[in-house]
């Protein structure tokens, strides 16, 4: 994955936030929180276009977030009619807030099953949840889906950090 485009956001005036992009996070440090965090929100759009925010495990690989569940659960249900939805970490003061699309993920095959199942049950085994390589083949499967961001913002001192990034199209 190319590396995404990083400047500052448009804020009202009154925001204290910096003129130039001097300060700015780096995307390295973005990704290491999003990769150690356990929870997650995420905040999908019902049919009728209210809003619909849920708690998610899954984890952050390869310029992706991956996590499962049951496709029959409301936010795979609101997803299936528009696939945007964001994503936030717990931290509200040093946050994380990234955009993008989620989909129905292909059944993984070997290697990256592998590797989703070793980061999953490293994060969450002490929690009791240990997928193997293989838990998301088959129709009885639970859903894998993988979030592909659009566009990201974070600060970890407001207002002098915040940043934010916009991802080139994956080809």
């Amino acid at each position: 994955m190319s590396e995404p485009i990083r400047d500052r956001p448009i804020v009202p005036e009154g925001y204290g936030l910096p003129e130039s992009d001097e300060g700015t996070l780096e995307w390295t440090a973005v990704e290491d929180r999003l990769r150690e965090s356990l929870h997650y929100w995420m905040s999908t759009t019902r049919p009728s276009g209210a809003p619909h925010v849920v708690p998610r495990w899954g984890v952050w690989l390869d310029g992706r977030f991956w996590y499962d569940g049951s496709p029959d659960t409301l936010h795979a249900r609101n997803l299936a009619d528009d696939n945007s939805c964001a994503l936030h970490l717990e931290d509200g003061r040093e946050a994380v807030i990234v955009e993008g699309h989620s989909e129905v993920a292909e059944p993984p095959g070997s290697a990256l099953g592998t590797k989703l199942s070793e980061a999953m049950s490293a994060k969450y085994g002490d929690l009791g949840y240990t997928p193997g390589p293989d838990s998301w083949d088959g129709p009885d499967s639970g859903g894998l889906r993988v979030l592909t961001p659009v566009k990201a913002m974070a600060w970890f001192e407001f207002p002098t950090d915040m940043t934010r990034f916009r991802f080139p199209p994956r080809s």
